[in-house]
């Protein structure tokens, strides 16, 4: 995915791209058996919150399944597997750990697929072990800014800034990096809010 991060004002298709998505990933991911939940997440899943105009998907699986299998099973709808703007492109294979929880370092590991990254349906799909910390926390900070615009807002004037201190760069591997501050700073805060919501 080449070029700097360039934000684009909240767009009202970008759900309904990523519903149509999602049906059909959990169509062709259905024969496997391993996916457990469905999600749209990140900047584009909030209303209101500019982004960059890739919609972020997310699909839980128990186990993550042989790597040639997801590849076979992605491929009619378009996804192919990431390789990342570098080497080191963050997110590709692994997540990095954060937060509060202390889990097996096995559990961050993770597939991501794109699909059509210089076009109008452009896609990432994040493949997570449901016991990943990651996969809670993408749908807790999502559910977060939804319910809390003060902090949406916030959010949407730092990605601006970073945005725009990032703008010369060949990629947005480090856009990407960059906004690790504004989620050290509001981990613990969205973190409990999300328990919270999630007791029975």
């Amino acid at each position: 995915m080449p070029g700097p991060a360039v934000l684009r004002p909240y767009d009202p298709e970008w759900p309904l791209r990523a519903a149509r998505l999602l049906a059909d990933v959990r169509r062709v991911l259905a024969p496997l058996g391993v996916a457990e939940s469905f999600e749209h997440i990140g900047s584009t899943s909030v209303p209101g919150l500019s982004a960059k105009a890739y919609v972020d998907l997310q699909v839980t699986v128990m186990e993550l399944p042989v790597a040639a299998a997801l590849v076979e099973a992605l491929a009619p709808v378009g996804f192919v597997p990431a390789v990342g703007a570098r080497p080191d492109s963050p997110g590709v294979h692994r997540d990095l750990p954060r937060g509060s929880e202390v889990v097996p370092d096995e559990l961050w590991r993770k597939r991501l697929f794109t699909r059509d990254v210089d076009g109008p349906e452009a896609s990432i799909l994040h493949v997570r072990l449901t016991a990943s910390p990651w996969a809670r926390y993408t749908v807790w900070f999502r559910d977060w800014l939804r319910a809390h615009p003060e902090a949406r807002d916030r959010y949407a004037e730092f990605k601006a800034a970073v945005a725009v201190e990032h703008a010369g760069d060949p990629d947005f591997d480090d856009y990407t990096r960059a906004k690790t501050e504004f989620f050290d700073a509001v981990q613990e805060e969205f973190e409990a809010w999300g328990r919270q919501r999630s007791r029975p």
